[in-house]
């Protein structure tokens, strides 16, 4: 890519807009990453390939970003980097503009596991990335609510000290993507100032030394192995799941990866001697503007709950003045950059905290109706339940246990209609009211996932440290890496974005799966 002048180029805005960004010259000079290379895990993933695409397109001069890629058994690094990074659609404009082999040779993939020693890089290539690799950022982990427990250690915890221990190896500072919900249960105001070390969600108060995160990691491996001696496939993950899901509720964690995502904190907290940052966003959810509005992947976190409001569902265990903590995903890499950019200058602070409810709230019984009236006029879809199984055809928000009632009412209707049915000879009418059940009970075990962040918590995350961030650097950056959550017109958003968003790039069987009209 030409290092030349970069001036006047456009961004485009959610609604369509172009607004000119300005004479980028002075802010993708590159003088932060130029000569000290970046280097990214899990640049496979949603945040990590809008990370390396917004540090690509805005720092044309930076010679060298580094890529951690795990190879699979069929597959190997560099093969696995240009079918699901180089190929993705978060890399299309760029690669339009630049041209995929330009693109490319500005990328340097490096093999390994992040959760192996020194981030299982051979040695030769930790020695050839020594001395030019100054800062990593870290996008590695595993976002499943309640996966095995040894295997959302092994991504969010070990992944953590290993690449911890190659930042000292090759001395370079760390910027780790962490989340909000490290919080657990302790909601209300979320402050950034409260220490990551010894923090545990039902702690007594500052002097309570009861949890220490290597002490609870050691539990954790001891007590896997008994739980999963003797069992294979899906008896043994289902085994370490549940031992995930009671360590986590010991101590006040909502789930095994907000969790497992604190532990990698801690662990992290202990390494002193690695200069780092922790970034916490919210739910990461669909681009603003960049790459371009509306690009999300797979069924990222708020997805089952917009796409059943979006078939019509009608109960929501829900309170409707809480918030829904979304953050968009080009904004949190925005952000990432710039704390790496603070943390090389030696001016980083601990934790970042990305949401957005501190200065822009959206309720939530606000935004389940906006989606909810974007069904089908609400009044039924195809393969839907007849109206006459539906006896409050109206948008209500209940109490979890009112919900689960209303639910099991209509799974007894159900089930006595298509009794009749069948004895009636209609057996294939009878056989397409079986679907209805099956949703029935993903909804039920879906609101039981989500209940702490859509009934039982009221977060508000404390934002003070991205805004001094901002605050300091100059308006060029400010416009080549935005962060203004204030700005943000929700209805528009979800509009604009997050709905064309999920119709398009979140896959079809699970549109099937949340979306049905209940």
């Amino acid at each position: 890519m030409s290092s030349g002048p970069v001036a006047g180029r456009a961004r485009l805005t959610a609604s369509g807009r172009c607004s000119r960004v300005g004479d980028l010259d002075r802010v993708c000079a590159g003088r932060m990453f130029r000569d000290i290379e970046p280097l990214i895990t899990g640049a496979n993933g949603f945040v990590g390939k809008v990370v390396l695409a917004m540090l690509l397109d805005r720092f044309p001069d930076v010679r060298r970003v580094h890529v951690l890629i795990r190879p699979r058994r069929e597959q190997g690094a560099a093969e696995r980097f240009r079918s699901d990074v180089l190929d993705s659609p978060a890399l299309e404009p760029l690669v339009r503009k630049c041209g995929r082999d330009v693109v490319e040779s500005r990328v340097h993939v490096l093999s390994g596991d992040a959760a192996e020693p020194l981030a299982g890089i051979a040695e030769r290539e930790v020695r050839s990335i020594a001395g030019r690799v100054g800062v990593v950022i870290n996008c590695a982990g595993l976002v499943d609510f309640f996966p095995p427990l040894d295997a959302s250690i092994r991504a969010n915890v070990d992944s953590v000290l290993r690449v911890a221990e190659l930042c000292k190896l090759i001395e370079a500072r760390l910027v780790h993507i962490s989340t909000c919900y490290v919080a657990g249960e302790d909601d209300g105001l979320v402050e950034e100032t409260e220490p990551v070390e010894g923090y545990y969600p039902r702690r007594g108060g500052t002097g309570d030394r009861s949890f220490r995160a290597l002490a609870e990691l050691e539990n954790c491996r001891r007590l896997a192995e008994p739980a999963a001696r003797g069992l294979e496939g899906p008896e043994r993950a289902e085994s370490l799941a549940e031992l995930g899901r009671r360590r986590a509720a010991r101590w006040g964690w909502v789930n095994t990866y907000t969790y497992t995502k604190a532990l990698g904190e801690q662990v992290l907290a202990t390494r002193a001697e690695v200069r780092h940052a922790i970034v916490r966003p919210a739910i990461v959810e669909s681009a603003l503007a960049y790459p371009f509005p509306g690009w999300i992947e797979g069924g990222r976190t708020a997805a089952p709950l917009a796409l059943m409001a979006l078939g019509g569902l009608r109960d929501w265990p829900a309170r409707p003045e809480l918030s829904l903590e979304v953050v968009p995903v080009d904004y949190v890499a925005a952000a990432a950059l710039t704390v790496a950019r603070k943390l090389l200058e030696g001016d980083a602070k601990p934790v970042y905290q990305l949401a957005t409810s501190d200065v822009n709230p959206y309720p939530l019984g606000d935004l389940i109706r906006l989606l909810h009236g974007q069904s089908r006029g609400n009044g039924g879809r195809a393969g839907g339940p007849p109206a006459w199984l539906v006896p409050f055809p109206r948008l209500r928000f209940l109490a979890p246990a009112d919900a689960e009632r209303r639910r099991a009412r209509l799974r007894r209707r159900i089930s006595r209609v298509r009794w009749l049915l069948r004895r009636a000879g209609r057996r294939a009418q009878a056989a397409r009211l079986r679907p209805l059940e099956l949703q029935l009970g993903f909804h039920a075990e879906t609101f039981r996932q989500y209940l702490p962040f859509i009934h039982d918590h009221q977060y508000v995350f404390e934002t003070v440290n991205i805004r001094q961030a901002y605050a300091g650097a100059d308006q060029d950056w400010r416009a080549a890496l935005p962060w203004e959550p204030e700005s943000i017109d929700w209805p528009d958003y979800w509009l604009s974005c997050q709905i064309p968003g999920f119709r398009r790039w979140i896959q079809p069987e699970a549109v099937r799966q949340w979306s049905f009209r209940l």
